[in-house]
């Protein structure tokens, strides 16, 4: 098809100009009847049929930078694609509006003002669109946030998936439980990370590798994951890739890591940390409660033993170190919220 279309256009402009060929040149100069005829019906031809020999050519070099243009364009994020686009199409209506001045300045010399005007126009025009476009991609954050701001069918702002979020799993459970919603973003230099990680010589990093390609696939199954093939250019660090697509895709973060987090709160980034979830969710323990709990260890001071709760909440128990290895029934007595979580004080019902 392309070929075809090609050909009705090179054939149509070298028929056309081997018209003007025998207008301006041979008509003059051939003086018999016979070979004004000749080149009359001639020379349009001849132009046709050099215009259809140049088609594949053309093709060949209009495919190779079809490929080329399309490369770039895969490289380049979906806000960078439409501040462009904005970005262009400003810059040529800025030129159509000051070609009528240059018509008025130039039209005084006659014909070749006119050219002179034309040339200038078509620089202008070529200008502006080029500094339209690389201005409006650069503005790609703000751009790709107003076009996620509006409500839109799919519900929910996209989740970009982060590697340590993976291999903790507890994110197959939270998106059963139906409380994270939005597309699920899956970047592929993070699927990446988790092949590496599943293939490294230290045994404990090959069984953690194994779990979150396993609970990725799980996943899968689950809901519909978007594996996003953008790989930010001039940045080695995954976090710092994780955070710029974020950004480019108005989305959010979903992580455990604790830098990840404090680096993508600075970009203005939000972020969805699963232990600060897991967190809030603890059941509340007030003062005076009551609870029985496995005294398994000794705590930090001499008379102190520590038990933990099924969601893994600390219980420091005075006067526990004497009950190691005892299940007994205590009263807390004040609780404590700390970055790694919360941590439970209580004393035995009964002193020993």
């Amino acid at each position: 098809m392309l070929r075809l279309v090609f050909a009705a256009i090179f054939g149509t402009t070298g028929f056309l100009l081997g018209q003007e060929a025998y207008v301006r040149l041979f008509s003059i100069h051939a003086a018999g009847q016979t070979l004004q005829l000749a080149l009359l019906v001639g020379s349009p031809i001849v132009g046709a049929v050099i215009g259809v020999m140049i088609v594949p050519a053309a093709q060949m070099l209009f495919e190779t930078e079809l490929v080329q243009v399309e490369r770039a364009v895969d490289r380049l994020a979906p806000g960078e694609l439409v501040g462009g686009a904005i970005g262009l199409v400003t810059g040529l209506v800025i030129a159509f509006l000051i070609k009528s001045i240059l018509f008025e300045f130039v039209a005084f010399a006659g014909p070749t003002g006119g050219y002179i005007a034309i040339a200038l126009y078509l620089v202008l025009s070529v200008f502006a669109a080029f500094l339209g476009a690389r201005v409006g991609a650069k503005q790609r954050v703000a751009i790709s946030r107003i076009a996620t701001a509006a409500p839109a069918g799919g519900g929910g702002e996209p989740k970009v998936l982060d590697t340590s979020v993976i291999i903790d799993g507890r994110i197959l459970d939270i998106v059963r439980s139906g409380f994270l919603d939005g597309p699920l973003l899956l970047p592929r230099f993070v699927l990446r990370e988790l092949q590496l990680i599943a293939d490294s010589a230290d045994p404990l990093r090959r069984t953690r590798g194994r779990r979150g390609l396993e609970v990725l696939g799980t996943l899968q199954k689950t809901v519909s994951i978007e594996i996003v093939e953008r790989d930010p250019e001039g940045i080695a660090e995954v976090d710092a890739k994780l955070v710029r697509l974020a950004q480019e895709r108005g989305a959010k973060l979903v992580t455990n890591d604790y830098n990840l987090n404090r680096v993508a709160h600075v970009e203005g980034v939000g972020v969805l940390n699963i232990n600060e979830l897991a967190n809030a969710v603890k059941p509340v323990l007030l003062p005076g409660e009551e609870l029985r709990v496995a005294v398994i260890r000794e705590g930090r001071e001499p008379h102190q033993g520590v038990g933990y709760l099924d969601d893994g909440t600390m219980i420091v128990i005075e006067n526990g170190r004497r009950l190691i290895g005892e299940t007994v029934e205590v009263a807390v007595t004040s609780a404590l919220q700390t970055n790694a979580g919360r941590m439970i004080f209580a004393r035995p019902k009964q002193r020993v």
